[in-house]
């Protein structure tokens, strides 16, 4: 194409083009200084990330602009906008260059000094050579590997994990914060056998519980159990309650679901039988009667048509058919505490204390004016001592939110700021949020230090739970390399405000290592960066680790709906479509996980024909071949 017909074409005159060709001539320099300027950090990256840790700086120093108007400018031409740099960036500026030299007429004038340039091949390629390393092989027909979180039964039950393997599990991923070592064990030893018996291949991962804030325990509620039956819209029975009775003294779980296990003594429940009827007067003083429907020897089953209260010492009397017997009466043992919760609205107060005594709910007078506020300890109270008034925190991922009001020196006050329109409740061992607090926590406990132990015998890979800060991945190196001459792959797990900062440095420092990746972790990091920023900071996320060949792994609340209630929703499904653009999925724990890992199996596999990260692929397109309809039969 000549300068006349580029001008013609694009409606840009020859003194414009020179400015567009100035203008990305500037950049280009910029980004060869700034790879200048980190060559000492990039010395220090290992052989195997060397050009990928290059390219991230340059693709960091092409983001520090606002490229807009350059890339409507390139657009008139036709011409690359620059949208797909990630993986290659000198290469995608060096061709657009080009095309503008000749356009203008102006040579090249190649440095004698530059820098190596990964063209688009290479980038693609060293991408999927990096993935491959930490995840493993792809699957035949889908290049996105899944991750599966194990549940508990995974370690006692075979089949759990050969199931998941031959629905297409690439990565098994194990929670540090549940179970333990044994169990690991039972679950990897699963894992091997299935993928003999089938002839494929999985990753072990195994995830750092990490300094996780909580609250603390709450005074235990009343010993109560509240028993009704099933009833329909109308009131009426659709299923009676299912009562288990067992010996007080030698106690049985209740062979299959039961709306209540009550503990009575042996002799009184040997007599009863299919049946006869247990009487009782409840707390509210409302007169019961269940029917016996089955004996075991662990126990009895009632069913019950009516709601009550039972509490320990409730006395039952047996009846057979109005037989007088001498041990008809008995009462019912210890029953569990019920679980509290604290009742919070906007507005309220909540005291967040440095101790693990149990916190309560808020007090009132007679009158229903606050007499002490709310109040509730947290598992890491040092955290206390960094935060300052008017910082924002969350309770419960998000569901509850408050600003800091007062630091004393045993205690912070919080003022309730977010909860749905009727309140909230906030209960024990829930995660607490400090997004805008500069916490001083290291990302490994004493608990991970000694799990480490396990995973770098045993493990593929080690997630990095809470990873903030370079020295956080420097850490986990050292930890690893006393620990074992080859060491598992690093992932790092980005659920912070902070972690989302300083991702580049972090990046940097862990190609240090010679296989790394990177874990959105959405549930916190949308609570900490804010719901309304969460699809903007994923993508970020990914251009980011794109542009460092470090694969990216999609996690939290995937399908979830599917893997828990059985049935998706539709937002869940297009969530899932997007996570293509990753090189995993992760899947969580669920009754239904067989489904989600299937359904997902299919969603990826038809997204790898339209999408490869920010490139849309165009295959055949059916609609194509049914030309639209004339109107009125014309």
């Amino acid at each position: 194409m000549t300068t006349e017909n580029a001008e013609e074409r694009s409606g840009l005159s020859g003194p414009e083009l020179e400015s567009i060709l100035q203008a990305l001539t500037a950049i280009r320099l910029d980004i060869v200084a700034a790879a200048s300027r980190s060559a000492s950090r990039l010395a220090e990256v290992h052989p195997s990330y060397r050009a990928s840790a290059g390219n991230l700086v340059h693709y960091l120093a092409l983001r520090r602009r606002d490229l807009r108007p350059l890339q409507l400018r390139l657009a008139k031409l036709g011409l690359s906008s620059l949208g797909r740099a990630e993986s290659h960036v000198l290469a995608t500026v060096d061709a657009v260059l080009e095309v503008l030299r000749r356009l203008t007429g102006s040579p090249r004038q190649p440095s004698p000094t530059e820098p190596e340039v990964i063209d688009f091949a290479t980038g693609e390629r060293l991408l999927s050579e990096h993935t491959e390393t930490l995840l493993g092989p792809a699957t035949l027909g889908r290049g996105v590997r899944i991750m599966v979180t194990m549940p508990s039964e995974a370690a006692d039950h075979y089949t759990v994990v050969h199931d998941l393997l031959q629905r297409g599990m690439d990565c098994m991923r194990i929670n540090c914060a549940h179970d333990d070592a044994a169990a690991w064990a039972r679950m990897i030893e699963h894992l091997r056998r299935a993928e003999l018996a089938l002839g494929r291949s999985c990753r072990v991962v195994m995830d750092l519980a990490g300094p996780k804030l909580r609250t603390g325990p709450l005074e235990p509620g009343p010993s109560v159990v509240r028993i009704r039956p099933g009833r329909d819209v109308y009131g009426r029975i659709t299923a009676a309650a299912r009562v288990w009775l067992t010996a007080a003294n030698a106690p049985r779980p209740a062979p299959s679901p039961a709306d209540a296990c009550l503990p009575v003594p042996a002799a009184w429940l040997a007599r009863i039988r299919p049946g006869d009827r247990v009487k009782f007067t409840d707390v509210r003083e409302a007169k019961r009667s269940w029917v016996a429907v089955d004996k075991t020897d662990g126990g009895c089953w009632l069913e019950a048509n009516e709601t009550a209260y039972l509490v320990p010492g409730t006395v039952l009397r047996h009846e057979v058919d109005g037989d007088e017997t001498v041990d008809r009466e008995a009462r019912v043992g210890e029953l569990p505490s019920t679980e509290i919760a604290i009742a919070l609205q906007q507005g309220d107060q909540l005291m967040l204390t440095k101790d693990l005594q149990p916190g309560r709910p808020t007090t009132r007078d007679s009158r229903g004016q606050v007499l002490t506020p709310a109040l509730i300890g947290c598992t890491i109270p040092e955290v206390l001592d960094t935060v300052r008034a008017g910082e924002s925190i969350w309770f419960d991922d998000g569901k509850i939110g408050g600003v800091i009001e007062t630091v004393e020196a045993d205690r912070v006050l919080v003022r309730i700021t977010r909860t749905r329109p009727r309140g909230d409740k906030l209960r024990s061992d829930k995660g607490i949020n400090l997004p805008e607090s500069n916490l001083k926590l290291a990302a490994m406990t004493d608990k991970d230090l000694e799990d480490l132990q396990f995973i770098a015998r045993h493990a593929d890979v080690v997630e990095l739970s809470f990873a903030n800060r370079v020295e956080d991945v420097e850490m986990l190196q050292k930890q690893l390399a006393k620990l074992t001459a080859k060491p598992p792959a690093i992932v790092l797990k980005i659920e912070t405000r902070r972690a989302f900062t300083n991702l580049p440095d972090m990046l940097l420092a862990g190609m240090r290592s010679p296989s790394l990746g990177v874990m959105i972790a959405r549930g916190d990091l949308a609570v900490e960066c804010g719901f309304e920023r969460l699809a903007e900071i994923q993508e970020e996320i990914l251009w980011i680790c794109e542009a460092a060949h470090v694969p990216v792994i999609w996690a939290t609340q995937v399908l979830e709906t599917l893997a828990k209630e059985g049935l998706p929703s539709r937002a869940e499904i297009t969530d899932a479509a997007m996570g293509d653009r990753a090189e995993c999925v992760m899947l969580n724990k669920g009754p239904h996980m067989l489904s989600a890992v299937s359904v997902l199996d299919d969603i990826l596999r038809r997204m790898q024909a339209h999408q490869a990260k920010k490139r849309s692929m165009l295959r055949e397109l059916r609609l194509a071949h049914s030309p639209p309809s004339e109107p009125d039969g014309r």
